[in-house]
């Protein structure tokens, strides 16, 4: 307990420009395996769309939802999925490369090791970690929205707004998955991540159905729950409406993203201090 506050460790983040350097580096490894990569991050997602979206989407019919300006308007339970599953993907892919990826990189194959034989500091390889994981995340979010928008799912001009919304869910979710990352001994430790907080997260979080059908004490803890913010973003957008309390939903995402890569960075900063 006495080394995990140390204060050396705790000390505000100052990375310097060199991560982009290892940015760099991440990409052009990427490049060799980008497209078994993209089809494990793109298929997955669209599967789930085909199958809840059109499948249950028959029997459902359409969901009333509530228009930021109080009205309720009933959507296709396909369209109401589809701007639920984006937000759930973004969260997924960058969870994924913060996690498996990047203790590979960390642990398994010792890159990060020799990134600091060079001028780079630990505080340039979280970030630039963090930042690799949301742009992964970004760009198979846009290649599913291609599709989405292909099939005629969505057509609202607004939607260009969805990706500034990706965008701050995919560094919301890298930074809180380098928190494990910096906790991990072994890769069965990410099970606890997803089975005891992502999983439960997707089903309270309004991606699959209403909120307003759960009991009130569960829709407290979803409120306080990153991806709810995010959907509440990204949902009004498909339906050419503009998110209501925007800047609340925004504040949330952001306050989590800077909380949690701090605290992954003091973590980091303890484990390599050992």
């Amino acid at each position: 307990m006495r080394d995990l506050l140390n204060s050396a460790h705790w000390g505000p983040p100052r990375p310097g420009a060199r991560f982009v350097a290892v940015w760099r580096r991440n990409l052009l490894v990427w490049r060799k395996l980008a497209i078994p990569s993209l089809v494990g991050n793109i298929a997955e997602p669209l599967i789930w769309l085909v199958a809840f979206g059109y499948g249950l989407g028959a029997l459902v019919g359409s969901v009333t939802l509530l228009l930021p300006g109080g009205d309720a308007q009933p959507v296709p339970y396909l369209v109401f999925l589809a701007s639920g599953s984006i937000c759930m993907s973004t969260m997924n892919a960058a969870t994924f490369e913060a996690l498996y990826s990047a203790f590979s990189r960390m642990h398994v194959q010792r890159t990060w090791d020799g990134i600091l034989n060079a001028p780079v500091t630990l505080e340039d390889i979280v970030l630039a970690e963090m930042l690799w994981a949301a742009f992964k995340a970004l760009f198979a979010a846009s290649a599913i929205l291609l599709v989405m928008l292909l099939l005629g799912i969505g057509h609202s001009p607004k939607l260009v707004l969805a990706w500034a919304v990706l965008a701050l869910t995919g560094v919301t979710f890298a930074s809180l998955a380098l928190i494990f990352n910096a906790l991990a001994k072994g890769y069965d430790f990410f099970t606890y991540y997803f089975t005891l907080f992502l999983t439960p997260m997707t089903f309270v979080s309004g991606v699959f159905f209403p909120r307003e059908q759960l009991p009130g004490w569960v829709q407290a803890v979803g409120a306080a729950l990153p991806l709810t913010h995010a959907v509440q973003l990204v949902r009004p957008l498909f339906l050419d409406h503009w998110p209501a309390e925007a800047a609340r939903h925004v504040a949330v995402l952001a306050g989590y993203a800077l909380a949690a890569f701090w605290v992954a960075l003091a973590l980091t900063r303890r484990r390599f201090a050992r």
